[in-house]
């Protein structure tokens, strides 16, 4: 035959099936991995020699919320340039299709709540070239994109396509869920990978609303998931609050024979055993033979946010006040001490989940407003309260207030104890994962996560091998979640690499870039040790991040294992 296109030589290959690596070289052609072998007789239109470098599977990002991004941006920064190949969107249920027209600007304006994204960047940046489901794949085939994408159908967009301005008000008629397990099934016949959906009271849209997916009853969730999957596939996911009981959710695999995605499993160290009795009851049910897993995160979940915008508290059932109110308002609220004292006593309490856990010593002034209160950065809100004799709820209220909403803060609000995120790491049931990419743009930036996991759990603290990481971010997510032919460096498998140095692999510092529609502002983290990705063969990205000109090699992903 002519020459292959690429061969990548020399390289040490983690193949994706938790093995010992090996030096081998590997040659892709026309998309696929033509060849893997020791000293391939082949000649190429490319050599690279990876000599001291590894070779992996590219990295499959199974939490993303790139639904609105995609629209404007097919590159969906950052997450090429940090491994990723293949992104699954729609989680939580918080997707854009299908959208009535005269829906969208609701869509939006609850996006801008639940997701922390900017009003004015979706207003100038989402493509509405379509109403259905269906439709939205197709824009996005039309359009193309650099990495692989796979889209659930979302349980909010479902529920306000049917119900309109009563989808976050009220409970379904049995006509309307009949409804809606139609539009599930229409979307599954035209390539969702699933459907998604949310019960986290952490999960609030415009006004303080719940989002629609929080006032569906037991009776819609079973008929949805079934609906979902009658034809045989699908994967069910749900970010679900402390009401919704692992054991419903192993109902509802087995009743549709589908496997369920649980969501988020964040360790509170305040609650430490809660994320352990939710994992043990999911080896339970998988023991009986059900198809559930949960989705772990390997990084620390810090936040920034100013009171404009408080994303960690506005969970609590005492913030509910002030949620929606326009900045007087807000301004009034924020004063008020029996709003003060609700959200003391709350935070007394114990929580099984919710972001913020009354750790005071873990919240930070980052950035603030006014000269005067420069000497206040990088110092805790405890220290800073004890300091002025106040109790830190009133401290950061009243420096927020003195500077008219506009301090900056951070939190590290979960998965702060170490020894405990490794046990949830290494857990058989949980999937590496909860990257957010696309959303919370100006809170965190965990796009990194598969880096982070090589570099900081597997090298630095060495909790798991890198083999180990390597098969938890490429095969696993794959087998769970259909994705043919995907997640190994094997003969016939698809062109997704990710080739670094693994003695330096990682994500860097966060920073903040100006990039968004109309210039807005999102925190960004570069890659370290990254030397190239290749998405179905193209290369997509180098050390230097995403190619100038790069091509968008990544498909559309409708077609998936039973």
């Amino acid at each position: 035959m002519e020459n292959i296109d690429l061969i990548i030589r020399n390289a040490l290959v983690f193949d994706g099936g938790g093995g010992e690596p090996e030096i081998l070289d590997v040659a892709v052609h026309q998309g696929s991995i033509y060849e893997v072998a020791k000293s391939l007789k082949l000649k190429a239109n490319e050599t690279i020699d990876a000599h001291g470098l590894a070779l992996m599977p590219g990295i499959i990002d199974s939490h993303t919320h790139y639904d609105a991004q995609i629209t404007w941006d097919p590159y969906v920064n950052p997450s090429p340039a940090l491994g990723v190949t293949t992104a699954i969107i729609g989680n939580c249920g918080f997707t854009i299709a299908p959208c009535k027209s005269s829906d969208r600007e609701l869509t939006m304006r609850n996006l801008t709540q639940v997701e922390g994204m900017s009003l004015d960047v979706l207003r100038q940046g989402v493509d509405w070239g379509f109403e259905t489901f269906p439709q939205y794949l197709e824009l996005i085939r039309r359009k193309g994109s650099a990495v692989n994408i796979a889209a659930y159908v979302g349980h909010s967009s479902v529920r306000t396509w049917v119900m309109g301005n009563d989808a976050n008000k009220r409970a379904a008629s049995p006509a309307e869920i009949e409804l809606m397990a139609d539009i599930v099934r229409d979307a599954m016949k035209s390539g969702a990978v699933g459907f998604a959906s949310s019960t986290s009271p952490a999960h609030n849209g415009e006004g303080g609303f719940p989002m629609p997916s929080r006032l569906a009853n037991d009776d819609e969730m079973m008929s949805l998931i079934k609906a979902m999957g009658e034809g045989g596939r699908g994967v069910y996911m749900v970010t679900k609050g402390g009401q919704m009981p692992v054991s419903f959710l192993e109902e509802m695999s087995s009743q549709s024979g589908r496997p369920v995605m649980i969501a988020a499993l964040l360790h509170n160290s305040t609650n430490p055993d809660a994320v352990f009795k939710d994992l043990e009851a999911i080896t339970q049910a998988n023991a009986r033979g059900r198809q559930l897993v949960g989705q772990v995160s390997c990084c620390p979940l810090t936040m920034d946010f100013t009171f404009l915008s408080p994303y960690p508290l506005e969970g609590l059932k005492a913030w509910q006040p002030a949620l929606g109110l326009e900045h007087n308002l807000l301004v009034t609220q924020l004063k008020d001490a029996n709003f003060r004292n609700a959200i003391r006593s709350e935070l007394a309490t114990k929580a099984s989940f919710r972001l913020f856990n009354n750790e005071w010593d873990k919240v930070h002034v980052i950035e603030t407003y006014l000269d005067e209160h420069q000497h206040f950065e990088q110092r805790t809100v405890s220290e800073l309260a004890t300091e002025h004799g106040k109790d830190p709820l009133d401290f950061i209220l009243d420096l927020a207030l003195s500077e008219d909403l506009k301090t900056v803060f951070t939190a590290l609000l979960l998965n702060s104890d170490i020894p405990a995120v490794a046990m949830m790491l290494n857990h058989p049931h949980s999937l590496v994962s909860l990257s957010d990419a696309g959303a919370h743009l100006t809170f965190f930036n965990d796009a990194g996560f598969g880096l982070h996991l090589m570099g900081y759990w597997a090298r630095e603290m060495g909790v798991m091998t890198l083999s180990e990481a390597v098969r938890r971010l490429t095969l696993q997510p794959a087998q769970i979640l259909g994705l043919k032919n995907r997640g190994r460096i094997s003969k016939g498998y698809f062109g997704d690499l990710l080739l670094f140095n693994p003695l330096t692999v990682n994500r860097g510092p966060k920073r903040r870039v100006f990039d968004l529609p109309g210039g807005a502002a999102r925190l960004h983290t570069d890659a370290v040790g990254v030397r190239g990705v290749w998405v179905n063969g193209q290369r997509v990205a180098d050390q230097n991040g995403v190619l100038k000109g790069a091509p968008l090699p990544g498909e559309l992903l409708t077609n998936f294992e039973q």
